[in-house]
């Protein structure tokens, strides 16, 4: 059988006298999507911080690809070429054209070639409805536009693991489907993600396996459809019932 692409085991993480993640354990097999839910303030979002080593761990084991990148001695800079991850905030330069954010770090940190790099741009741009916006600032392009954006920039860099943090959490209503498309699109392509949603709906269609995190635990895992509609744990049953009442599954 063939190892994950990200195994998870034992995370701990707290800030100060607070503990934010307990015992943490998972694993993300390859072309695959595990999406965690929960409250805000659950632990999503530090979870993936933890994972692309910008915020360290107290205890645990973080693998990708076979490697321990939770020892010490791992430089942070060398794994984060192997991971995309997409913050709430689009994170973009404002100071560059779409084109140019997209191929900075090909260019850069890659070492691609500059006419290789524009190519397979443009190529995305025209893959997620975008072309036209390559020579435009990101301020020109409405919020769903700016996160595809931020997308295609993680995926331009060939990510083993993508990591999708609340991606939909800053845009208007009307502009989350577009963004969620185009994950979607990712996900039939064998994407390897783990995402932190709050769009219960979009989790049943994308994930192969679902994570409740509750006060910084994962109390229950399984199959979207298990989960979101017949949770065992009464915790996730009274989540799952606020997030019906809020119309959002």
């Amino acid at each position: 059988m063939n190892q994950p692409v990200l195994k998870v085991s034992k995370l701990r993480k707290s800030f100060g006298n607070d503990l934010v993640l307990q015992d943490i354990s998972f694993d993300v097999p390859e072309h695959t999507a595990t999406v965690f839910i929960g409250a805000s303030g659950s632990g999503k979002s530090t979870l993936l911080r933890c994972i692309n080593l910008l915020d360290s761990i107290d205890d645990g084991v973080i693998n990708l690809d076979g490697q321990d990148i939770s020892a010490t001695e791992v430089n942070p800079d060398a794994v984060r070429q192997k991971l995309g991850m997409v913050f709430q905030s689009f994170n973009l330069f404002p100071h560059m054209t779409v084109l140019e954010n997209i191929t900075l770090a090909p260019i850069k940190v890659q070492q691609v070639v500059k006419d290789a790099a524009v190519a397979e741009a443009f190529n995305l741009l025209e893959r997620f409805g975008l072309k036209d916006k390559a020579h435009q600032y990101p301020d020109r392009l409405s919020g769903g536009q700016q996160q595809r954006l931020a997308i295609i920039r993680s995926i331009a860099r060939h990510p083993l693991l993508l990591l999708l943090d609340e991606i939909t959490s800053a845009l208007d209503p009307v502009l989350v489907n577009e963004v969620l498309s185009t994950v979607r699109d990712l996900k039939g392509e064998g994407m390897t993600m783990v995402l932190a949603t709050h769009e219960m709906g979009f989790a049943k269609q994308v994930a192969n396996e679902v994570c409740y995190l509750h006060n910084g635990k994962i109390l229950e895992w399984g199959e979207p459809e298990q989960l979101l509609e017949a949770p065992k744990r009464s915790e996730t049953q009274e989540f799952i019932r606020r997030v019906h009442a809020a119309g959002r599954l």
